[in-house]
């Protein structure tokens, strides 16, 4: 018999990355209602509310586990920090975007989450490869995906930011196991 893990949950050095749960609400409101972050994601709205957050946490909650994972990512001592997700799209291979608290950048977090959620997709997930993508006008994303091991495939996307109301270029990347 095959066991499906519905909720994962995965530990580095400074962080746990679980699924979001109600109580996290507030938290994910408070740290995702900045334009600076939202303008640099393709799904989150501007202004993000506690209906946004509420929506999100019964979004998580009704993801089919074999084919996405949304983690959010809590600082051991600061809790909540982000949010780090794994999804099938329109590529051959699933894609992972993320985001960070704005308190919280310059940290290593998401380099931290991301190689995390590199190796559990990897190994549970049964995943090869990974897409990335960053809006051009966010090279520190870029930086991050580097880190964690992401290569550039020489493709830029025009993909549409909610928040910003528009297409953007995005600058692919992948990851290969």
């Amino acid at each position: 018999m095959c066991i499906i893990e519905t909720s994962p949950v995965i530990e580095t050095r400074r962080l746990v990355l679980r699924a979001p749960a109600p109580q996290d609400v507030t938290r994910i409101a408070a740290l995702a209602n900045d334009p600076d972050i939202a303008r640099m994601t393709c799904r989150m709205p501007h202004p993000f509310g506690t209906g946004d957050a509420e929506d999100f946490v019964i979004s998580v909650a009704g993801q089919d586990p074999a084919r996405a994972n949304t983690f959010l990512i809590e600082h051991e001592d600061a809790g909540p920090v982000g949010v780090i997700g794994l999804f099938e799209s329109g590529d051959r291979v699933p894609e992972t975007g993320y985001w960070i608290g704005r308190e919280f950048w310059g940290r290593g977090f998401a380099t931290e989450a991301l190689e995390a959620a590199t190796v559990w997709a990897s190994r549970k997930w049964r995943r090869r490869a990974l897409m990335a993508g960053h809006f051009s006008d966010n090279p520190a994303s870029g930086r991050v995906l580097e880190k964690a091991g992401f290569l550039y495939t020489g493709e830029t996307r025009r993909q549409f930011s909610r928040a910003r109301g528009e297409p953007t270029d995005t600058r692919m990347m992948v990851w290969l196991a």
